[in-house]
């Protein structure tokens, strides 16, 4: 070949291999389903996400596991946990030895079941998706929480990563979110010392805005050629290290729907955005913005029991309660529950793609989709065969993305095994508008919603669609099967113990006296509507009840309207004496309120004064002392 076709040759081939689209996946930590403006939240500030919508495909029905190293497993291998192995957050915990036993054959005579045990790490042996975009000429970066090995062996570079800055143990931050990252923090002589490939920045340094400095380095030195830029926010996560410039900002603000609050949390999430905003605006910059599939993703729900005190043991931190009171991090209403459970608010997440030209810009699309779906897709969308010896569970949606069609999914499935709100762990299939979860125990108990009559899953209609359960719980069968799953069963050993029967419940109120409104319960949920003669409230004595305390509701109203809840102290009406807070009920879902008591002292009797409503729970937390809980 003479130096012109050489030269020819070059050019083409270097033409041809520039053509090739950058990737970049950032994935939030923490980060709910509601917790940025294009999701509906009116609280916090999020320009960047926002903006970014607009030229992205944005996902409504998009789920992660409920915690996070499970759902970073997943997004790399392309499989469900149940199959690769990881169920839990355990990847920070020393690697087990090979032949471990993940689920023992016996246990103690007093334990009902035999528990399954999480990886605490992923497979060097998989094929993933930092080594198929590698093999397909991809300079790849790993940028922030990893999670997913504590050990060298089970580092990102050896998972496909050429650039990696990440540091172990890594179930949350290094530094509390300052520099000096890698050192024992002072007052804590017993914290490990953080290895890895981190490095200090200046006194002071914000892990998320260096992430972003890492990220702009990376893109700026992967000119010439196509890069995988895998981006792990440690924002939103604990120990909630935030920018008090920022904070004070938050905490001066209200949010108008009266479900969001927390100033360190809208703080957080501002650094996070600016974060993202910063290779978005790093990619302009470099003109390669429309060659670029961007992908932003979270790896569970929202974060809504951190912090908050329990039978008398505060948890929070002193600068928590400085700014944040006793609210929890954030409120995925009108989801159920949040991070760490199988409910909606524990799994739903944001997801959006673009792609210019190629994915539709600014809308959004109800397809069932998840974190075992984003191998598949990325490389169905690059023209990159899949590995042959890679075991895939997901599926892609690329036709989705491009407008080409539905993705025809029947079934997506969801599992964490592992004992949580006095269960052995669970499992659930979405099919359609149906969503079955499976609790495993002896015997195993369903639940079934259908989400789209009840995004809030408050109407369990397991006992009312038997059929329906039977032929949801035969998927799930089917899934626990196929994948090999690991879940727990009953101990053979065990040796059941009589328990005392309680004495049966003969007041539905269980002791709440109705004033100015009729009062029923039926299916868990409590009713009250006013009958006109008088204020409507639910009155009950607090005896044994001190301020400061928290009462938490979880309520709907169709018409939604003001409340409060007062505290009579020794029980008297003298108005003089009757310490009130008020409080407001939104139109529309299930919306979990807080409100703060402050005054000290005895509750005395509680009067909970709302619009006409249903009620699935109230809880009285003192500062000090045991909490009390109706679940009617």
């Amino acid at each position: 070949m003479n130096r012109v076709a050489l030269s020819l040759f070059f050019v083409l081939s270097s033409s041809l291999f520039a053509s090739k689209p950058n990737v970049v996946l950032f994935l939030a930590d923490d980060m709910g389903w509601m917790d940025s403006g294009v999701y509906g939240s009116t609280y916090y500030e999020t320009p960047n996400i926002d903006r970014f919508a607009k030229k992205a495909m944005r996902f409504t029905n998009a789920y992660s596991q409920p915690l996070c190293s499970p759902t970073r497993g997943s997004i790399l291998s392309g499989q469900y946990t149940a199959r690769h192995g990881i169920t839990t957050a355990s990847g920070h915990q020393p690697p087990q030895p090979a032949g471990h036993r993940f689920l023992p054959e016996t246990a103690p005579a007093n334990a009902p079941m035999l528990l399954p045990e999480s990886k605490n790490y992923l497979e060097p042996a998989q094929i993933t998706l930092a080594e198929t975009l590698k093999s397909a000429g991809y300079r790849t970066a790993h940028i922030g929480k990893w999670h997913l090995g504590l050990t060298q062996p089970h580092w990102p570079e050896q998972q496909g990563f050429d650039v990696a800055f990440h540091c172990h143990p890594d179930p949350g931050p290094p530094g509390e979110y300052f520099s000096p990252y890698a050192v024992v923090p002072e007052g804590k002589p017993n914290a490990k010392q953080r290895v890895g490939t981190i490095t200090d920045g200046p006194v002071g340094e914000y892990i998320v805005d260096r992430q972003a400095a890492e990220a702009v380095k990376f893109i700026q030195g992967s000119k010439g050629g196509p890069f995988f830029l895998n981006l792990w926010c440690y924002g939103v996560h604990g120990p909630w290290g935030h920018k008090e410039e920022y904070t004070k900002h938050f905490a001066a603000k209200k949010d108008p729907s009266g479900r969001q609050g927390n100033p360190i949390m809208g703080s957080m999430l501002k650094s996070v955005d600016e974060c993202f905003g910063r290779i978005l605006d790093e990619l302009d910059k470099q003109g390669i913005s429309d060659n670029t599939i961007i992908i932003f993703y979270s790896d569970n729900g929202g974060n809504t029991h951190s912090n908050i005190s329990a039978e008398g043991k505060k948890s929070a931190s002193e600068d928590w309660q400085k700014w944040a009171g006793s609210q929890p991090p954030t409120m995925n209403t009108p989801l159920r529950d949040g991070k760490g459970t199988l409910y909606e608010g524990g799994t739903r997440v944001p997801l959006m793609w673009s792609w210019a030209g190629k994915i539709a810009q600014g809308g959004t699309d109800d397809a069932v989709v998840g974190p075992v779906d984003v191998y598949p897709t990325l490389i169905d969308l690059l023209g990159i065969a899949k590995p042959e010896k890679q075991t895939f569970d997901g599926v892609s949606y690329a036709k989705v993305l491009k407008g080409e069609g539905d993705l025809g999914r029947t079934a997506y499935f969801n599992y964490h095994p592992h004992a949580g709100a006095n269960r052995a762990g669970g499992v659930w299939v979405r099919s359609g508008d149906f969503k079955l979860l499976r609790w495993f125990g002896n015997p195993a108990t369903h639940e079934l919603y259908n989400l789209t009559n009840d995004l809030g899953e408050a109407k369990d209609l397991a006992t009312t669609m038997p059929e329906k359960v039977k032929e949801l719980d035969a998927l799930i069968d089917g899934f626990l099967k196929d994948t090999g799953a690991l879940y727990p069963r009953p101990n053979p050993a065990y040796k059941p113990v009589a328990a005392k029967v309680p004495a049966k419940k003969t007041d539905p109120l269980d002791n709440w006296k109705e004033r100015g409104c009729k009062a029923t319960v039926a299916d868990g949920i409590l009713t009250m509507k006013g009958t006109g003669k008088g204020a409507a409230f639910l009155g009950h004595g607090m005896a044994k009840i001190n301020g400061p305390a928290v009462v938490k509701l979880r309520v709907r109203s169709a018409a939604g309207g003001a409340g409060k809840i007062d505290s009579l102290p020794n029980t008297s009406a003298d108005p003089s004496l009757v310490h009130s807070t008020a409080l407001e009920v939104k139109a529309g879902g299930w919306q979990e309120l807080h409100v703060d008591l402050k005054d000290s002292g005895p509750l005395g009797t509680l009067r909970v004064y709302l619009p006409d409503s249903e009620i699935d729970s109230i809880e009285v937390a003192p500062e000090k002392g045991k909490a009390q809980r109706w679940d009617f």
